[in-house]
């Protein structure tokens, strides 16, 4: 310390009587090299009260005081800024391993939309944070059968990350392309109900396309209803289905339903992203979305569905406030 005190005192005293940019070149690098060497606030403070006691020696008694209480000040000073670091330290850490597991989510949870000439199937996920808390799984291993599971983590973060990589997991182990959709819901209930903490719930709406028969099965465990258009009719229909959430009852049954897709019919499956925005002049968010999705009927499914969300998203009072999916079965 007293080498780095004859320094600073030699640096402070030039620059008294030069003034030069020079002069405070100098004394901004040696600031540097303390800031190397970790010396704290309040020892600064220290080095320049010696210097100028030595450079003047017939300082006031109060000056010299004042420095006394500058350097208690950046005590506290120092303090603070450790803590500062140390959380800015930890929430970089924190920042790295969000990204390795989003990356690990997106890898474990990745699915493949099938791409099938007696139906045509559009998906977009858009998460509200980097952990998405949708998903959706899609099984097609026959040229009869196209299965589609839409699902919604009641939570957010890892935590419901972890969570859906065990519904992915238990849909991967039922096979479920040729299994009803109650059964499906019934057993995967099981599963999450044993698995997952009380407070963590799952909705999900699970499909089954039978192609040879046009024939779409469906059951629900307290998921936001699909929407279902019969261009015949040119009427929407709400596909309701009445059950619970997934996991919060070991034994729950879960009723299904079966309807017959004609030419030009399509089936527009949610989550609650979707009609979370705000309303516009009291219009019911599902009316907004039916007619939307009518008006670009023309288009492919996929397209549909990024015109869905292009609409919504540019809206005056649009927010985002939960993870945005939207899946289209289109005849």
């Amino acid at each position: 310390m007293k080498e780095l005190q004859t320094q600073y005192q030699k640096i402070l005293s030039d620059f008294l009587a030069n003034q030069t940019e020079r002069n405070l070149y100098i004394g901004q690098n040696f600031i540097r090299q303390l800031i190397q060497k970790k010396v704290a606030p309040e020892e600064v403070i220290n080095i320049h009260k010696y210097a100028i006691e030595q450079i003047y020696p017939d300082i006031p008694e109060d000056i010299s005081h004042s420095y006394d209480f500058l350097i208690e000040i950046m005590v506290h000073f120092g303090l603070t800024l450790k803590e500062h670091q140390s959380l800015l330290e930890q929430q970089e850490e924190l920042r790295m391993e969000m990204n390795v597991a989003t990356k690990i989510q997106n890898m474990i949870l990745r699915t493949t939309v099938p791409m099938l000439d007696q139906i045509d199937i559009g998906m977009l996920s858009v998460p509200i944070r980097k952990m998405n808390g949708d998903y959706v799984h899609f099984l097609n291993n026959n040229d009869s059968v196209v299965s589609v599971a839409v699902t919604d983590v009641v939570g957010k973060g890892v935590p419901a990350a972890l969570c859906m990589s065990m519904v992915k997991y238990g849909l991967d182990t039922l096979e479920y392309a040729t299994k009803d959709p109650s059964y499906i819901l019934e057993v995967l209930n099981r599963i999450i109900e044993k698995s997952v903490d009380d407070s963590m719930f799952v909705s999900m709406f699970y499909g089954t396309y039978n192609i040879k028969e046009s024939k779409f099965t469906y059951g629900s465990a307290g998921h936001e209803p699909a929407i279902y258009y019969n261009a015949r009719k040119k009427t929407f229909f709400d596909l309701e289905s009445k059950g619970l959430l997934l996991g919060v009852m070991p034994e729950v049954t879960y009723p299904q339903y079966d309807i017959h897709l004609e030419e030009n019919d399509f089936i527009v499956m949610i989550t609650d992203g979707v009609t979370d925005f705000r309303k516009q002049g009291g219009l019911d968010p599902r009316d907004v979305i039916k007619k939307l999705v009518l008006s670009c009927n023309h288009l492919s499914a996929q397209e549909m569905c990024e015109e869905l969300y292009t609409y919504l998203k540019n809206l005056p009072d649009f927010e985002l406030e939960d993870d945005f999916t939207v899946v289209i079965f289109k005849k």
